[in-house]
């Protein structure tokens, strides 16, 4: 079989359809288009003016020559009208046109292929900032992300590379867009399912997830498969996947990882952590629970500004009130030196024992003084002297 030799056309064309992913019947429909138009603005520029509607344009994928005919009633072609060639304004239309329907068309095909992966996450980088909005790149696309859609805990800036959950494709003013987040609860479970191979090969599944971004995650998963523990899977040796996804998560949030259960009361209480020894009543009526938490447990169920005790709700469906079990609280030891009963019992019997007028006056009790005059006594040595006198 012989060598087919490619025309410059073809190589041209097979070139645009690989690099922008477009199928080349698409590429010379657009090529047509832009045709007419060029034709169009030839002839009006002649004098003439000439309705689209009314001609057809016909292309060679092999060569690249192109005509141009009359349009019949019925559609088919009518009478080859085709010019020597078109003038440099007509020719400029012509380009303007076709490069404006390739980018349609490309956009097309990849809103096409991303609305497949819609539910899914993607590697991405910021770009630049439009206002509130920040643009991301994706694979040599631009997406957005809404405030709504950020996570105020974290900081933001150019060239930065992160994880994105692909949320949605929304109609804008500037066409269709694609929304990414993330702040998105589901982002949490696609990191998750990136890490762990048993919820890849559906071993195990997350059951209910409640996130607040930025802070506190909670998620239930179950085993659907005999011998899985549905945590530690999740964990991993040494808790190496669930830092790993906290990781992408920014570093800041935690993450709490519970076994589903079907009985309520355990749930809650697992939904709880990191509080332990929880009891819980339960009120179906109104679907409210009451958890008795032991004082020192308090704070760790409520959580700061009520966030534990909020993601639980959130988690489990109850309404869960959290209020102390109660009970003497415990004291601490005393630092005094223990008395001795026999030393203190003998004390007190010697007191009982003592006269009251013997009792030693107070320190600072003044004594009464003695205004009479107060005599001088006798010197005795002068009283010896005179007897020695009168004895001689």
């Amino acid at each position: 079989m012989p060598a087919q030799v490619r025309s410059e056309f073809t190589l041209a064309l097979n070139q645009i359809c690989s690099e922008r992913n477009l199928d080349p019947e698409v590429v010379l429909d657009t090529i047509k288009q832009a045709l007419l138009i060029a034709y169009r603005q030839d002839r009006r520029l002649a004098g003439e003016n000439i309705n689209v509607e009314n001609i057809l344009s016909d292309i060679d994928s092999a060569s690249g020559e192109f005509a141009i005919y009359e349009k019949n009633e019925d559609g088919s072609k009518g009478k080859n009208i085709t010019p020597p060639g078109f003038g440099r304004i007509a020719s400029q239309t012509a380009g303007q046109v076709l490069r404006q329907k390739i980018r349609e068309a490309e956009k097309k095909s990849i809103i096409a292929d991303f609305t497949q992966k819609v539910g899914g996450i993607i590697n991405g980088t910021i770009v630049r900032f439009e206002g509130p909005n920040i643009i991301i790149d994706i694979n040599k696309v631009e997406a957005v992300m809404p405030p709504q859609e950020q996570v105020r805990e974290e900081h933001y800036r150019l060239n930065q590379r992160l994880v994105f959950y692909i949320e949605s494709i929304r109609e804008s003013p500037r066409g269709q867009e694609i929304i990414v987040s993330r702040a998105h609860k589901n982002l949490v479970i696609e990191l998750f399912r990136r890490e762990v191979p048993e919820l890849q090969n559906n071993s195990i599944e997350v059951k209910v997830i409640a996130r607040e971004a930025g802070g506190r995650t909670k998620l239930a998963v179950a085993s659907l498969q005999s011998g899985v523990d549905p945590v530690g899977a999740c964990v991993g040796q040494k808790g190496v996947r669930v830092q790993a996804v906290i990781s992408e998560l920014g570093g800041m949030e935690k993450v709490d990882i519970i076994q589903w259960s079907d009985d309520a009361k355990s749930l809650i209480s697992q939904a709880l952590s990191p509080a332990k020894d929880i009891d819980v009543l339960l009120d179906d009526k109104t679907k409210t629970a009451k958890a008795l938490v032991p004082e020192d447990q308090l704070s760790l169920a409520i959580g700061k500004e009520g966030q534990n005790a909020r993601l639980a709700s959130k988690l489990t469906g109850w309404k869960i009130d959290i209020s102390g079990k109660g009970g003497p609280k415990p004291t601490a030891p005393s630092t005094q030196t223990p008395v001795d009963d026999t030393t203190t019992q003998q004390k007190q019997d010697d007191t009982n024992q003592t006269p009251p007028d013997t009792a030693q006056p107070a320190s600072d009790t003044m004594t009464p003084v003695d205004n009479s005059p107060t005599q001088t006594p006798p010197d005795e040595s002068k009283i010896d002297e005179k007897e020695a006198i009168s004895n001689s």
